[in-house]
């Protein structure tokens, strides 16, 4: 039904297909076990294949999209995403773990072709480059930089136990999928991953390999069989600690493993002067941070880079004076507090997660 509405915006002769991509389009989705019986948990993620121009297909389309996705979530009671892309994207592209895990697993629900033709060099998942597994990482710890706002606040609520403990989970499997990233051994299923993550053996991350492991196998049971947490402030408040801290240095030994360098702490990374992001087309980033933050800002560091540095500060820095002001600076705030800091890397965040 949903693809039926979607044809009603976009003419045959624009789109070619419809996939339903995500956990559900892996056979991989989260089922929520309730008194009333089972419920679909995570987003439906729908990908709308145009023909090209993409840009000219997506000022065309995308508002009116965005709002049928949103009278379907009321509908259903769950979150649907549509993203319009175009087969000629992806064959372009150099391997990504979005693309690569949508390439692997989906449900084609509309459309002329049956695969994803040309696509071949999004199947190498050993191809995938480290900076993906750094955008995972920042997002997932994302999630418990937020979650850390949320356990501070006075009034804790079942809603915001419940963000918390989803954001636990999908940290704990991104600490073992970046893992595997750096060791060329991702795989598009979460249950091959455990599996490869048991096997992997690197001499220099023992010190925390068989926590991260235990961990992603706990993360996989609850993306697989999901539940909605009411549980106490400071029962979350201990785990969120203890797999913000494992983050922490997992975080570090990848950046150091990626970058070729070392950081004696994550304020030091920071600080680093290191370019940070694959990107460094010097017109390319100045144009996006002149859209970004206006002519205020000259710099040809694209933007994600602010966000690693003041990720590593607010989530495992002490924050004095100067890391503030580096803050401030990364994020074009003149925020001083935590909360507000938070806030003003949210917003950001946002753009360029």
């Amino acid at each position: 039904e949903f693809a039926d509405d979607v044809r009603g915006i976009i003419p045959s002769d624009k789109l070619e297909a419809i996939v339903l991509g995500g956990g559900y389009g892996r056979g991989e989705g989260g089922v929520l076990r309730t008194a009333a019986g089972d419920e679909p948990y995570n987003d439906l993620e729908f990908y709308l294949f145009v023909t090209e121009p993409l840009i000219l297909r997506e000022r065309q389309y995308k508002r009116a999209i965005h709002e049928l996705a949103h009278r379907w979530s009321e509908k259903c009671r769950i979150e649907f995403e549509a993203k319009i892309l175009s087969f000629r994207k992806i064959q372009r592209s150099v391997v990504t773990m979005f693309y690569h895990d949508l390439v692997m697993g989906h449900r084609w629900v509309w459309g002329r072709l049956q695969d994803f033709v040309d696509c071949e060099q999004q199947r190498a998942a050993h191809r995938i480059p480290m900076h993906e597994g750094t955008c995972l990482l920042m997002n997932r710890c994302s999630g418990l930089l937020f979650s850390s706002a949320l356990l501070k606040k006075g009034n804790f609520t079942n809603d915001d136990a419940d963000f918390v403990r989803r954001n636990i989970a999908k940290a704990q499997l991104a600490l073992g999928d970046s893992m595997l990233c750096a060791y060329s051994r991702y795989h598009s299923s979460c249950r091959e991953r455990q599996r490869r993550l048991e096997k992997l053996d690197p001499a220099n991350a023992t010190l925390w390999l068989d926590k991260m492991t235990l961990l992603h196998a706990i993360g996989v049971e609850f993306k697989l069989h999901t539940y909605k947490s009411t549980e106490r402030r400071d029962d979350l408040l201990r785990e969120h600690e203890e797999i913000t801290r494992l983050a922490g240095s997992i975080f570090l030994w990848f950046e150091e493993k990626r970058l070729g360098t070392t950081f004696e702490t994550h304020r030091d990374y920071a600080f680093d002067t290191t370019p940070k992001h694959p990107d460094t087309r010097a017109l390319r980033n100045s144009l996006i941070n002149l859209k970004t933050f206006g002519p205020s800002v000259i710099s040809t560091r694209y933007p994600r880079e602010r966000l690693l540095e003041a990720l590593a500060l607010l989530l495992w820095s002490p924050l004095d004076a100067e890391a503030i002001r580096k803050l401030q600076t990364n994020l074009q705030t003149r925020a001083t507090s935590f909360e507000e800091l938070v806030a003003a890397y949210r917003k950001l965040w946002s753009r360029f997660n």
